[in-house]
């Protein structure tokens, strides 16, 4: 038995996943250019000179990138699917759901 939610709660909750792709999107940009500043780090502190086994920055690089990957698959692929047309495309989706 599915109930059917009113309008506002669609609003609600159509803004809701808007809001979760823009987290995610902002967490994203966030990981680029930081990872990216550790890497030039490296770089410009001589790491690329000295051959010392494996860069220290893999290692926030790959750790940020797996929370980053697992915030991807919970916004995008296990939670129902920019900006103004977005939340009304949101509740389109969820109208749509509810048949």
């Amino acid at each position: 038995m599915t109930d059917k939610m009113s309008e506002e709660q669609i609003y609600k909750e159509a803004k809701k996943r808007v809001e979760e792709k823009r987290g995610f999107r902002v967490h994203a940009i966030v990981y680029v250019v930081i990872n990216t500043m550790l890497a030039l780090i490296w770089w410009f502190t001589g790491g690329h000179i000295t051959g010392a086994g494996v860069p220290w920055f893999v290692f926030p690089l790959g750790g940020w990138g797996i929370g980053l990957l697992f915030h991807g698959l919970g916004v995008y692929v296990f939670s129902r699917q920019s900006d103004r047309g977005a939340i009304e495309r949101e509740a389109e989706k969820i109208r749509k759901d509810q048949g």
